[in-house]
């Protein structure tokens, strides 16, 4: 279990792991050039820079070369020269989802870190490897916005607490007002008050002398990634020269408060575009590139294990608009790569290139170096779960957050579908209704492929598979199954309660996955604010678990026939119990049965149960019985648990929606 220790240790610094140390050190034993190292010693000001990118790649490469790329940082940092003078910083992407983002939500996992929220492993080892700001990269929102402000935001779960992410996120062509998650912070205000918020620029005083930090992403965010409403300037047919322009004005911010070296984060996914802004803007000194994986080194650096060449020499050299020099460097992805640049300034802040040395300046790799090569916590939970195959699906499931909270998804129908079908198994009496929210739905399923012009396609896991790793990310609350009993009137109160918040822009967890029903709605109408109130629901139509009913319960926003018959309802224990607000708890004759014993749901009942025994029990290795994960689970080995069988529902626009239909678009 060496690497689970040393895994731990280094990240965490609880101690240090020899084997790893003196291999960063038969690295790092060179001599320096002693013009250069004069030159250095003369210079009004060193910096070290330490910098990562884009660990959103291969998930095995990274879990295998964090301990070294960690002990490379700490060494770095701890450097007798340069360790004081440290500057550490990320270019964008240090999450993405996937396998170990997933798994962040395990228990074993939010036992170390007091975090459940998927992604904040990797802002953990951030926090851990000290960075002090970041850039926000296009994959840090491919789950929405929301989920991003969720994995840097602070938490505590039985006694342990997540600090949330350190340093804050930069970007100064974003405008983070649209999305209320997020903490704005202070423009131009120190890295180490700006702990779990986002800005335009920063501020690193680093013994006594100021240095600025500037975020800039790509504007073509919209195109490629989940932006919900943050909105990008300048707009998707931008120039680079319009770019720059957006960037000069926090850059002319930190002049004005007398910061005179700068340097830039950029995520802007090809380097040429980086080197132009190089060439645009006035006062930056430094760019560090993210998103485009450029391999850069030089003769003195060592490849990775698993590389063959650099594809350009690092640093890229050119002038500013002040005609002076401004240097550009990028590493590539996954924990590879860990670059440093130690580079001298005069007293106005200019950088001498004579200070820089292909000896101390370049990339480092974080190769095993014979270190065991033995499994981690967080590499055996992802092989378990994700080689436990449940079954499969033709197409990509969407549970993407602005998706599942703002229209009927393919995900959010199959997993209303599973609760449906599963409660008329355990039910005495029959079920027509199904009712979840979207903001239960934590994850996609499947891959987010994004095409060199920007094009972005939906695809199916690799393999097609849907495994408990799957159902464990996009259903992690894994709350228990209710049956509940409504009248039409209380059902149609239900439903206004469910569109309530809807609103361009909008992304409201209450908002209803459906089985069993259909609903048109007109977010144009008021809005239910009390029992009774709100006139959005224009028609409501049950159609039973079979589809075969044809009941129609709400015409023209009217009730339709008996206003006191009832319909067996089941929908999350925790809606029942009044989560997102959902009116439950002022039922007329609830006539509540659950189905689950309680055990593992946080609560203890009277409520009689269901018929537990009529579970299929054709998944017993993971999931509690009455619980959505098992419900979703038996459905998938039920109805697709071959290819041959695959799941097939394609997502749809919301306009081509049949379910849930929005009449106001």
């Amino acid at each position: 279990m060496k690497k689970i220790v040393c895994a731990i240790a280094v990240i965490f610094s609880l101690y240090s792991c020899d084997d790893e140390i003196r291999e960063v050190e038969k690295i790092v034993e060179v001599e320096v050039d002693a013009s250069v190292q004069a030159k250095l010693e003369n210079s009004d000001f060193v910096l070290q820079l330490l910098h990562y990118a884009d660990v959103d790649g291969d998930e095995e490469i990274a879990l295998n070369s964090i301990n070294q790329f960690a002990t490379l940082v700490k060494h770095f940092q701890n450097d007798a020269l340069f360790g004081e003078n440290t500057l550490t910083v990320n270019s964008g992407d240090i999450i993405i989802p996937g396998p170990r983002y997933n798994t962040a939500e395990e228990s074993v996992i939010r036992a170390m870190t007091g975090s459940d929220e998927p992604g904040h492993i990797d802002i953990a080892f951030a926090n851990a490897f000290g960075v002090d700001a970041a850039v926000v990269g296009n994959h840090e929102l491919d789950q929405g916005p929301g989920e991003l402000a969720d994995a840097i935001s602070s938490e505590s779960r039985n006694g342990v607490t997540f600090s949330g992410s350190k340093f804050p996120y930069l970007a100064t062509n974003v405008d983070f007002s649209g999305e209320s998650d997020f903490t704005v912070g202070i423009d131009g205000a120190e890295t180490n008050t700006l702990g779990a918020q986002v800005a335009k620029y920063a501020i690193k005083t680093i013994k006594g002398q100021k240095i600025g930090i500037v975020g800039a992403c790509s504007p073509t965010f919209p195109r490629i990634t989940s932006v919900g409403n943050l909105a990008f300037t300048p707009g998707l047919n931008f120039t680079n020269e319009q770019l720059a322009a957006e960037i000069q004005i926090s850059v002319n911010a930190l002049k004005a408060q007398g910061v005179n070296k700068i340097v830039l984060l950029a995520h802007m996914q090809q380097i040429s575009v980086e080197k132009a802004l190089a060439k645009l803007l006035t006062d930056v000194d430094i760019i560090v590139a993210g998103g485009s994986n450029t391999r850069m080194g030089d003769d003195n650096d060592v490849l990775f294990q698993t590389d063959t060449a650099f594809d350009e020499v690092y640093p890229y050299t050119t002038t500013n608009t002040n005609d002076e020099p401004v240097l550009v460097v990028n590493v590539d992805g996954d924990y590879k790569y860990l670059g440093r640049l130690v580079v001298g300034f005069d007293a106005n802040g200019v950088i001498d290139l004579e200070t820089l040395s292909t000896v101390y300046n370049g990339v480092y790799p974080s190769n095993n170096n014979g270190v065991a090569d033995l499994e981690d916590a967080v590499s055996d939970l992802i092989d378990k779960q994700f080689s436990n195959v449940i079954g499969y699906s033709n197409v990509f499931l969407d549970g993407r957050r602005e998706q599942v909270r703002t229209q009927e998804t393919n995900l959010g129908n199959m997993s209303a579908d599973a609760n449906l079908w599963y409660a008329n198994l355990l039910s005495n009496e029959t079920v027509d209704i199904s009712i979840k929210n979207g903001g239960g739905i934590r994850a996609a399923m499947g891959q987010i492929v994004v095409a060199p012009d920007g094009t972005t396609t939906l695809l199916p896991s690799a393999d097609k598979t849907i495994s408990e790793g799957h159902l464990r990310a996009a259903f992690k609350f894994d709350n228990g199954l209710v049956r509940l009993t409504v009248t039409a009137t209380e059902l149609k109160d239900i439903f206004e309660h469910g569109v309530a918040a809807t609103a361009d822009g909008a992304t409201p967890g209450q908002f209803p996955q459906i089985s069993g029903l259909k609903i048109e709605y007109d977010a144009s109408q008021s809005a239910r604010t009390t029992k009774g109130t709100g006139n959005r629901i224009q028609k409501l139509i049950v159609t039973g678990a079979d589809g075969t009913k044809n009941d129609v319960v709400v015409q023209n926003g009217t009730i339709q026939g008996d206003a006191n018959r009832t319909y067996n309802i089941v929908t999350l224990n925790f809606l029942a119990g009044g989560g997102d607000e959902y009116p439950f708890t002022e039922l007329s004759n609830p006539n509540r049965i659950n189905f689950y014993s309680g055990t593992g749901y946080g609560e203890d009942t009277d409520y009689p149960d269901g018929v537990l025994s009529n579970d299929p029990n054709l998944n017993d290795d993971f999931s509690y019985t009455g619980g959505e994960q098992d419900a979703i689970a038996e459905y998938m080995l039920a109805k697709h648990a071959t290819e041959a069988t695959a799941f097939n529902e394609e997502e749809t626009t919301a306009e081509n929606d049949s379910r849930i239909v929005r009449l106001d678009d």
